[in-house]
């Protein structure tokens, strides 16, 4: 059975103590929170222990969940990490990029999973997608929300974008070369709505445009590769492909068109998209690291590339330079 600690029971907290509860050959000892008002109505509802001091709570598990403010990650997963235990923390990694840093020599010395919770590697529309082969060469992003106060602690690069940086490096198996960015705080002291382009070694390319003051919510991903368009809809969770030659897929809707080069077949494939809470998906997917010793789906070093490239966005935001 293995020992959880969730530190942070605000909004997401719960999910994550819901979640926790359904897991097989899991128990939850307690949680650590210090607003006092939130401990106590979690206490009661979940029948849980409330922990006052971060440390002995640590100590009494086997793992950590790590949901409390940016702010708080990297004190919180240096006290795991130094304890040795396991550790799962909701993106982004810490709130600096020395702080993240750390964080990965740390984790390296201790020998210790470490996941980050970049919940989107998990939607079910992705997920769908993993038996094909995916190398765009142009990636189109749009993930817009309605102004929330929750989450302004951190830029819409951190709370939003950073979504849709870790899908992109996952996929594009290139390094950066050159990052250009505009963006507005409108609502907070940090930008607000942002549009960026990265461009790879590789040649390719990707716009992505994130705003939390948008009046709809929009998450969808636009991948192009030779001969084939994805879609990826993270919001809706479908998936959609469409390219020249029939598919293995099943369900595949195929047509000729006359190009220049002669009859082109398209084929437009629906992969069939599984029913999944993402959430709790990430939460298994730490635990299975722990029990099969084998590495996190979203390692400590991919939460430090997504943060290390949100930051170099940042900067150029902030210096108002597209160079």
């Amino acid at each position: 059975m293995l020992k959880i600690g969730v530190l942070g029971v605000g909004h997401l907290g719960k999910f994550h103590l819901n979640n926790w509860q359904t897991i097989e050959d899991t128990t939850i000892v307690g949680f650590f929170d210090p607003n006092d008002e939130n401990a106590l109505g979690v206490a009661e509802k979940y029948n849980l222990k409330r922990y006052t001091d971060a440390e002995e709570l640590i100590k009494a598990c086997d793992a950590i969940d790590i949901v409390a403010p940016t702010t708080s990650h990297f004190e919180l997963c240096k006290l795991a990490i130094r304890n040795g235990k396991h550790v799962f923390v909701e993106k982004p990694l810490a709130n600096t990029l020395d702080e993240a840093r750390e964080l990965v020599k740390l984790t390296k010395e201790a020998n210790i999973k470490f996941q980050v919770g970049h919940v989107e590697r998990f939607n079910p529309a992705f997920l769908a997608l993993k038996e094909h082969k995916l190398q765009p060469m142009f990636i189109e992003v749009h993930r817009l929300a309605q102004f929330n106060p929750r989450g302004t602690d951190v830029s819409v690069i951190l709370d939003l974008m950073i979504h849709d940086i870790d899908i992109i490096l996952s996929l594009v198996k290139s390094n950066v070369k050159f990052i250009s960015a505009n963006g507005v705080a409108v609502m907070s002291d940090t930008p607000d709505i942002a549009n960026v382009r990265i461009e790879f070694d590789n040649g390719c390319v990707a716009n992505l445009t994130s705003s939390r003051i948008s009046m709809k919510k929009m998450r969808k991903m636009r991948l192009f590769q030779k001969d084939a368009y994805i879609g990826i809809d993270f919001l809706e969770k479908k998936a959609e492909i469409i390219k020249l030659n029939t598919p293995t897929d099943k369900n595949v809707f195929t047509f000729d068109i006359e190009t220049n080069n002669g009859k082109k077949t398209i084929a437009i494939a629906n992969p069939i998209v599984e029913d999944g809470n993402a959430i709790k998906m990430e939460l298994e997917e730490f635990k299975r690291s722990i029990v099969t010793d084998s590495d996190t789906t979203v390692t400590v070093v991919d939460g430090f590339r997504a943060m290390e490239v949100a930051h170099q966005i940042l900067e150029k935001i902030n210096s108002g330079s597209l160079v």
